[in-house]
C-alpha cells in the first residue's frame, strides 16, 4: 500500500509540472495540453478551437496548483499557501492566456486545416 507521503509527493509532483509556478511548465507541458483540447472542440467546430485553447490552458493550470496545493497540506499537515502566491500564480496565468491569444490571433497557433479557428 502506498504511503500518504508517496501520494502526496505525487500530487506535489505532479501539480507543480500542470502549475503556473516555473517557466518552463507552459511552452513544454501546459500549452500542448490545451492545444490538443482545443484540437477536440476544433474537431466538432473549427470556431470552438481558440475558445476551447483557452479554456484548457486555465483547466491545466487550476488542476496544477489544486493539485499542488492538496499535495502540500497532506506533506505539511495543515499548511496553506499564502494568499499572494496564489493572486501572483493567477496573474502569471492572465498574462500566458494573453500569449497564446496573440499566437492564436497571428495563426501561430491555429486548428489545422481550412477555416483556421475564427
Amino acid at each position: 500500500m502506498v504511503s500518504w507521503k508517496i501520494k502526496s509527493s505525487i500530487l506535489v509532483t505532479v501539480g507543480y509540472i500542470l502549475s503556473p509556478l516555473s517557466w518552463w511548465n507552459d511552452p513544454f507541458v501546459n500549452i500542448p495540453i490545451a492545444y490538443l483540447f482545443g484540437l477536440l472542440f476544433g474537431s466538432i467546430s473549427p470556431r470552438l478551437f481558440w475558445p476551447a485553447m483557452v479554456v484548457g490552458y486555465w483547466l491545466t493550470n487550476i488542476a496544477g496548483l489544486s493539485l499542488l496545493s492538496a499535495g502540500s497540506i497532506g506533506l505539511a499537515a495543515g499548511k496553506r499557501s499564502p494568499r499572494r502566491k496564489w493572486i501572483l500564480n493567477l496573474a502569471v496565468s492572465a498574462a500566458y492566456t494573453a500569449v497564446i491569444l496573440v499566437l492564436i490571433h497571428f495563426n501561430v497557433l491555429r486548428f489545422p486545416g481550412k477555416g483556421a479557428g475564427r
